[in-house]
């Protein structure tokens, strides 16, 4: 059994290159894989690994960058390996949006708890927003949400601009990091009611039963474990080979699915070439997993 730990922290990182190739190093020694995105604003990673190793870097992290506790994180479990490798990457921005956080921006506590999100997006006269990208959006969702259907965060802003200032707003995303930016864009332009999930979707489906639940679907998660269900089980999503969207049960019925080649979102859209030249890497994929090994461009592992 794998744990997984998903994390942001907000805080003045310097020497970049030095602490990425120290924790690039600290993952391979202890067979750790996922990514982590370090920036001089702070730190976001979603890793996974054997328990007692992951809960070692977690307070590696904490005494490297000198903070004693994450504005966000959570843990889940997987059967298997859900990231391929181990990645430290460098960014400008820990979430791509134009706006640096530095101490110097004063932000108000705007987080609400799983058990009292309930109350907030039933009052009729919030206006609740989804912040992630359209096919996650498709995955699952509180009732009633709005999404921007904007494909880079970058442009997140521009949607929010037109927004009523006087309006009580909810937003929400996978594990947090997405509305801590943009809730201090808002409150910058002006906006006095504005509202976060604590800890995200993730942290409401791990504290929220399923009866008591507003939610929607399933939680499309960036490994391939691919969706998560209450209680942060696995989901019932596949990603589709032909055009990495995430596939739901009912497009496996579909006519236009095909295993490793196509699915209804891409079936139109591929050329005959890319779902020969597909075909046979599946047929590559069969023919290793029959021989009890693991080919090079497998990407599924339930």
């Amino acid at each position: 059994m794998f744990k997984v730990f998903g994390f942001y922290k907000f805080t003045r990182i310097t020497y970049l290159k030095k602490n990425k190739d120290l924790l690039h190093k600290f993952l391979i020694k202890k067979n750790i894989r996922g990514t982590i995105i370090i920036s001089k604003e702070g730190l976001n990673g979603s890793i996974s690994g054997k328990s007692d190793d992951i809960i070692y870097f977690k307070k590696k992290l904490q005494n490297i960058f000198r903070f004693k506790d994450f504005d966000s994180n959570n843990f889940s479990k997987s059967s298997f390996q859900p990231f391929h490798k181990a990645k430290v990457k460098i960014k400008k921005e820990v979430v791509p949006m134009n706006l640096a956080l530095s101490k110097r921006i004063k932000k108000k506590d705007s987080h609400i708890e799983p058990n009292k999100w309930n109350k907030l997006i039933n009052d009729k006269n919030t206006f609740i927003i989804d912040s992630r990208k359209p096919f996650e959006y498709k995955v699952g969702t509180f009732k009633k949400s709005i999404n921007p259907d904007v494909d880079n965060f970058r442009d997140f802003p521009k949607y929010l601009k037109k927004l009523k200032k006087n309006q009580p707003i909810a937003m929400f995303c996978t594990g947090g990091i997405r509305c801590e930016k943009a809730s201090v864009f808002l409150e910058k332009k002006g906006f006095k009611n504005v509202y976060q999930l604590k800890g995200g979707i993730l942290n409401y489906l791990k504290k929220i039963k399923q009866k008591d639940s507003l939610w929607k679907g399933e939680c499309f998660v960036f490994d391939n474990r691919i969706s998560l269900k209450h209680g942060l089980k696995v989901g019932t999503y596949l990603m589709c080979s032909g055009c990495r969207m995430p596939i739901s049960q009912k497009d496996r019925r579909s006519k236009k699915y095909e295993e490793g080649v196509s699915c209804p979102n891409c079936y139109d859209k591929l050329t005959e070439r890319q779902k020969s030249r597909f075909r046979m890497r599946q047929s590559q994929i069969y023919s290793a997993k029959q021989s009890g090994k693991k080919y090079i461009f497998q990407k599924e592992f339930k």
